[in-house]
């Protein structure tokens, strides 16, 4: 799961509404619900599908996060550069646009032979998703007024969190019971119906102050993005001291140097840098993003090993990370008063400790244990601290900048926390990888086991967990192992966790709810 921080009303873009009906509002927010819905929790479908993925198509953990990286990569740099594509040439054309694009690549994504093709086409749908997700809310408020845009959004933002419930349970399900194929597939009859309410019923509108495009910004951010993924999720399996990590890594690190030289000099950046001189925005920002890598990070391998490890089919692994949607969805109303009761600074140091001891109940379950008593209080108690946490966090970034600044500000905020979720799978995959890897030597190295054995486990060791292995002492090794490196991954997560609560501590001031 790869939330991010509810846009308020506010955040959007400051245009007036265009002339059209009532049913073409309606419509529009429908349309707005659903194209967002794809985008968000495609990913979530996608995770749960990843263990069945891997078997099928014979392929490395690293492969694996490839899937979700490549999707993540393109949204994430492309991610502010969509919506000025949108107030510059039409944001229902953007829209549809992104639509057929995200549409034509689960097609292409459910029918790979490859996991190659596979990780093309995701990144194909990533780049669609760019266009989507900042044209939903764009499109909102093209069609209501300022007075009635507030409630529009809350019900964009309540059916979002049933999508984002719903979303792994339905994917399971279809995983479990048909194919992982129609993980994408499910995207096929949305995308129709999605096209179609746009062409009939969803108003066009442009923006008023549509910024220039920053293709070199977006560029730069892509090819430092890459670089860094790339070295860090092929480093374990290649070495730290191969020759294409370390180019990858040179590359990626000279890309986003360039990219904030670039930034800082451009007339119109799609990253304005000077927004970060304010100092509770760019506490704000370094909050989101420890604790959103902590969480994407950490997350991304919780179906990994529920499927994998503990047993439970795709269905079960999707319901596991519900009480962490619910308590979230069912507390956001209450938090959002909390924080005109206290302000934002003492929930925004709560929160994260809370979520922090969410994670260390994580690392405790072993092999088998009974998710009653495990994994269940876990997914609680980090649900609790980030229902404290969002809320205030959106008010923070918020209300830190002027109103003219409101939609900047939350794309900014927005994409800081999809590149968090982006650069922490590939170091928590680097981390498991080294735990798993140190356990299971140890293990195997005790047991003694038979050399054809240890040769069919040394010959599938990039699979991790998914390596398909009948001796019950060498499978218990590798699910012994595959805990231990998931146990750290958790720690760490606790770690950024307490550091993001540091981080508000030390650096926020204590303002209310209320824009200065």
């Amino acid at each position: 799961m790869t939330s991010t921080t509810p846009v308020p009303p506010d955040a959007v873009a400051e245009d007036e509404a265009v002339e059209c009906s009532e049913s073409a509002r309606r419509w529009t927010l429908v349309a707005a619900i659903v194209g967002s819905g794809m985008a968000f929790v495609d990913g979530t479908i996608v995770n749960v599908a990843l263990p069945a993925i891997q078997q099928a198509l014979d392929a490395t953990t690293a492969d694996a996060q490839w899937v979700m990286e490549s999707y993540a990569l393109l949204l994430s740099a492309l991610l502010l550069v969509g919506g000025v594509l949108g107030d510059r040439f039409g944001r229902r054309r953007v829209f549809v646009i992104g639509t057929v694009v995200f549409t034509l690549a689960s097609i292409a994504c459910a029918v790979s032979p490859t996991i190659e093709t596979l990780i093309g086409a995701r990144a194909i749908q990533g780049f669609g998703a760019a266009l989507l997700v900042p044209g939903s809310l764009a499109l909102i408020s093209s069609a209501y007024p300022k007075e009635r845009r507030g409630a529009a959004i809350g019900t964009w933002s309540a059916f979002s969190g049933v999508t984002a419930g719903a979303g792994p349970v339905i994917g399971g399900y279809l995983v479990e019971h048909i194919s992982w194929h129609w993980a994408f597939l499910i995207n096929l009859p949305l995308g129709i119906a999605l096209v179609a309410v746009c062409l009939w019923r969803v108003p066009e509108s442009h923006g008023a102050h549509a910024g220039r495009l920053d293709l070199g910004g977006a560029l730069l951010a892509t090819m430092g993005l890459t670089g860094v993924v790339f070295a860090l999720i092929e480093a374990p399996q290649e070495g730290w001291a191969a020759v294409s990590v370390l180019i990858a890594a040179g590359v990626g690190v000279a890309g986003l140097v360039a990219f904030v030289l670039v930034e800082h000099r451009s007339p119109a950046p799609m990253l304005p840098l000077s927004l970060f001189r304010n100092r509770d925005f760019s506490a704000a920002n370094v909050l989101t993003l420890l604790l959103y890598a902590a969480l994407g990070g950490s997350l991304f391998f919780v179906p990994l090993n529920f499927i994998q490890v503990q047993g439970y089919g795709a269905t079960a692994a999707g319901a596991s990370l519900l009480p962490i949607i619910v308590i979230m969805f069912s507390l956001s109303r209450w938090t959002g008063q909390l924080v005109d009761r206290v302000g934002a600074k003492l929930p925004l140091v709560v929160g994260p400790v809370i979520a922090a001891a969410g994670f260390v109940l994580y690392a405790v379950p072993g092999v088998r244990d009974n998710y009653w008593t495990t994994f269940f209080p876990a997914s609680c108690v980090l649900g609790l601290g980030m229902s404290i946490v969002v809320a205030p966090l959106t008010t923070t970034v918020m209300n830190a900048l002027p109103p003219s600044l409101a939609g900047t500000a939350s794309g900014v905020n927005n994409a800081v926390a999809r590149a968090a979720g982006l650069l922490a799978i590939a170091v928590f995959g680097a981390i498991l990888a080294q735990a798993f890897n140190t356990t299971l030597d140890a293990r195997l190295a005790d047991l003694a086991l038979p050399g054809d054995v240890v040769n069919q486990v040394a010959a599938q060791k990039a699979k991790m967990a998914g390596i398909q292995m009948a001796d019950p002492a060498a499978r218990r090794a590798i699910d012994d192992a595959f805990v231990a490196g998931f146990r750290a991954v958790m720690l760490v997560s606790a770690g950024l966790a307490v550091l993001s609560a540091i981080v508000a501590a030390f650096t926020l001031r204590g303002f209310s709810g209320k824009r200065r």
